[in-house]
């Protein structure tokens, strides 16, 4: 808005039509002390301020309005009819004028003039503004900087404190944070702890899951520095996420060594067992089948019965002796798996087949999905004995529906393959689906109804584990459960 001041009624209303004919709003006051009155209380682009004025000229409004931190930055505009002598023209200057125009008013050059500072003031104004803003923006990063810093500080406090090693990665996954019990194991906050020959390679398993996204679960030796001895710890590296991105990583490393040497001689006790176990069970075994045709039973008697009974019973326990077997052999590093490229839907096949023939014709199993009909690089009987596993239980497990959906998946994106197991049975609560894959860990609600000890999961999420793939299940109770699993293509 302009302000036009001037004790002349006339000039007042002709310069307010000039200047309202090119589009300007426009405010006037016929006198000093009305001008100041105004412009304390509004805001003016512009004023255009009569020289020639009783009471309060306009040179003594001029240096009023300068004195005022509202108003000491508005354009001011002289007009005069009398006062072109140079020293008037300085006074008007010195009082805080930005111009000079005299009258009679030629209307081009006094709309020049109005349209350069008017243009001038508003871009004065929009840069105040952007100043301002800019200002409150800084202001408030710096405050959130002193909050987040704040924030940062007692997180890390509560780093130092664990009894776990604990440390922070970036988003690239460069170590930028280590607590005090790291450089037990470590002489650089940069480097890793050195990890037992025979283990995996931490930065190498951990770039694996950084570029998935996934975080890190790890069993591991890594090298105490001041006894020179390897110690087992649960390294599990987390990412933190912010906005759907991975902001940072949060890592710690648990001592576990205790608890591994007791399992170890648990382990032990258990692959001795096992291994005194199978030598007369085999031997059980051989003279069952040649008692069975020694005594030529007719195979509708009793007696035929019987041995097929024993014969059965026979097989399970085989079954359980050879889980334990694998079980040690996986808590010793032994279990061996032998990769060469294989086609997925033939080791598929072969399992489909393995059940309906055991099971006979009980239970149906449904194919869906597309056929994988690629090689893979895997262990065609340690995947199959997977399949198996999951087949066995989804039949096992659901005794009222006689219907099994085996799918697969091709991840071209992710460079996987996805192979799931579906039935229709009793299904697994939602806080008990991720301990199902631990070791000797059985469901409470089917183990008094289900036999089973609670191993077979857990082999199978080592053997994927291995393949470097990954073994979950969604379920739901009394719906049923999908146990799948994922196999890297290359």
């Amino acid at each position: 808005m302009i302000l036009i001041v001037d004790d002349n009624q006339s000039n007042l209303y002709s310069l307010k039509k000039l200047l309202e004919s090119k589009d300007f709003q426009v405010d006037t006051a016929d006198s000093g002390e009305e001008a100041l009155m105004k412009a304390l209380k509004n805001d003016y682009a512009l004023i255009i301020l009569d020289v020639q004025m009783p009471d309060m000229d306009g040179f003594e409004v001029a240096e009023t309005l300068a004195g005022y931190s509202k108003t000491k930055e508005v354009p001011i505009v002289f007009l005069s009819a009398v006062n072109t002598e140079k020293r008037f023209i300085t006074r008007g200057y010195a009082s805080g004028g930005k111009d000079y125009v005299t009258k009679p008013v030629d209307p081009e050059i006094l709309m020049l003039k109005v349209k350069t500072f008017y243009n001038l003031q508003e871009q004065n104004i929009a840069m105040k503004k952007t100043q301002q803003s800019l200002e409150l923006e800084v202001k408030g990063r710096r405050e959130s900087q002193v909050t987040m810093k704040s924030q940062i500080d007692h997180f890390h406090l509560m780093l130092e404190s664990l009894p776990q090693i604990a440390f922070t990665l970036n988003e690239n996954g460069i170590v930028d944070f280590v607590n005090g019990k790291w450089y037990d194991y470590s002489d650089s906050e940069k480097n890793f702890p050195e990890t037992h020959p025979d283990d995996d390679n931490i930065q190498e398993e951990f770039e694996r899951c950084r570029k998935k996204g996934k975080s890190l679960d790890l069993e591991i030796r890594i090298k105490n520095r001041e006894t020179g001895d390897f110690r087992y710890h649960l390294l599990r590296v987390t990412p933190v996420y912010e906005e759907n991105a991975i902001k940072n990583w949060v890592g710690t490393f648990t001592d576990i060594d205790d608890q591994k040497k007791v399992e170890k001689e648990k382990d032990e006790f258990l692959s001795i067992a096992s291994h005194e176990l199978k030598t007369p069970l085999t031997s059980i075994k051989a003279y069952v089948q040649l008692l069975e045709r020694k005594l030529k039973l007719d195979k509708e008697s009793a007696e035929a019965g019987f041995l097929t009974k024993v014969q059965d019973q026979i097989e399970k326990l085989n079954t359980l002796i050879t889980d334990l077997l694998d079980v040690s052999k996986i808590e010793n590093g032994k279990l061996k798996i032998t990769k060469k490229p294989v086609n997925l839907e033939n080791v598929i096949s072969n399992a489909i087949d393995t059940i309906v023939q055991t099971h006979e014709s009980r239970v149906k199993i449904k194919r869906d999905g597309i056929k994988p009909d690629i090689l893979i690089p895997l262990d065609a009987i340690r995947i199959e004995q997977v399949l198996i596993n999951f087949l066995t239980n989804a039949i096992k497990y659901s005794p009222q529906n006689n219907q099994v959906i085996v799918t697969t998946f091709v991840d071209e994106e992710e460079q996987e393959v996805r192979v799931s197991v579906t039935d229709f049975g009793i299904g697994i609560p939602d806080f008990k689906q991720e301990a199902v894959f631990n070791k000797f860990y059985r469901v409470e609600e089917s183990s008094l109804q289900f036999q089973g000890m609670g191993i077979g999961l857990f082999i199978c999420s080592e053997i994927i584990k291995q393949h470097h793939g990954n073994i979950g299940v969604s379920s739901k109770v009394d719906e049923g459960s999908t146990f799948y699993f994922t196999l890297p293509l290359n």
